[in-house]
């Protein structure tokens, strides 16, 4: 996160007491196995976005209205395909984040929580799959206002805790947590990647690398829930923003570092990145980590049909600048028509 205050120590809250029983797994969002029809015997209309695979996220379009003594919308009509245009479930989805402030761990959680409807229900369940159970209700998605702007805030209330991890401690603990594969890579990569950076910045061994703030319970509830949502969404594309820096200084772990700090710099090599007039960290370690290891592309807007928006603060208020960062899912204008 961006906020700097030191972790308290607490040498009863370590590792082990994380490890709490799990309750059995969400369910899964993916859709039955495909069968031997061919795709041209379908019209994919008629059909939810679970039937063919899709996540359900309250994007799709309302079912047709059939009138008496017509076909069923789902019945086959090989001899006429309706426009992909026309089916927007089937068209390719995007993410898109614009961090005008910034971003951090916390606020990439808040954003892609919103853009996928989470209820607090749903949070519990993701925490109780990363062996949290004792957490459930302690991470919530508050309402936050700046400049009479309404957004969005990821609050925390958790237990004191102070423990350095290794990068060996942090895959131990999602290893042992029930995620998808596809979520457990992407979070054991943003990890790795933010190891490389710090070793390189200490000169060690990646393995090596203490997680000092990274490490903490904050930071893993981040890392871990933003890869499980991600993976939930499941977008064709990422797009980001360019990235705002500015000068200042961060008191971190390793005492005051300059804005941006080391390990950022090293990640921020090959991202479009803009001057900010501000003081301050404006990109986390986390955040830059996250971005890296989701795939986004570093850009301008995306030519898409925008179907949600969500408007997320983080802890701090940068000086002088326009604070927050918009999250917004949306659709390809059009699409390559089914086979």
């Amino acid at each position: 996160m961006i906020n700097n205050a030191p972790v308290i120590a607490s040498p009863n809250f370590g590792l082990q007491t994380l490890l709490a029983p799990m309750a059995p797994p969400l369910k899964g969002l993916t859709g039955p196995e495909p069968s031997e029809i061919e795709p041209s015997e379908i019209d994919p209309s008629g059909l939810e976005p679970s039937a063919i695979g899709l996540p359900s996220l309250g994007l799709h379009s309302p079912e047709p209205q059939v009138n008496p003594g017509s076909k069923s919308p789902g019945a086959a009509n090989p001899a006429k395909k309706e426009p992909t245009a026309n089916r927007p479930d089937l068209r390719p989805t995007i993410l898109v984040l614009r961090p005008n402030s910034g971003i951090s761990g916390d606020m990439l959680v808040t954003g892609l929580a919103r853009l996928a409807n989470l209820t607090q229900d749903d949070l519990d369940d993701l925490l109780v799959k990363l062996n949290l159970e004792s957490l459930k209700g302690r991470v919530r998605l508050v309402q936050k206002s700046h400049n009479s702007i309404q957004g969005s805030k990821l609050e925390l209330d958790l237990p004191p805790e102070h423990e350095h991890r290794h990068l060996a401690q942090v895959r131990q603990f999602f290893g042992a947590a029930k995620l998808t594969p596809k979520a457990l890579d992407l979070v054991l990569k943003a990890f790795t990647l933010l190891a490389e950076a710090e070793g390189a910045v200490h000169g060690i061994d990646p393995e090596e690398v203490h997680f000092h703030e990274v490490g903490a319970l904050d930071s893993l509830i981040d890392m871990g829930l933003a890869a499980m949502i991600y993976d939930i969404l499941d977008p064709d594309r990422f797009v980001c923003g360019p990235l705002p820096l500015c000068d200042g200084v961060i008191n971190a772990a390793h005492g005051l570092m300059p804005s941006p700090a080391p390990a950022v710099a090293y990640l921020l090599k090959g991202v479009l990145v803009k001057g900010l007039e501000s003081q301050g960290e404006t990109v986390t370690p986390t955040a830059i980590s996250l971005l890296k290891a989701l795939g986004a592309e570093f850009g301008s807007w995306p030519e898409m049909t925008l179907e949600r928006e969500a408007l997320v603060y983080g802890g701090r208020i940068l000086p002088g600048a326009p604070n927050g960062a918009l999250f917004a899912w949306g659709r390809t204008h059009c699409g390559v028509e089914l086979n």
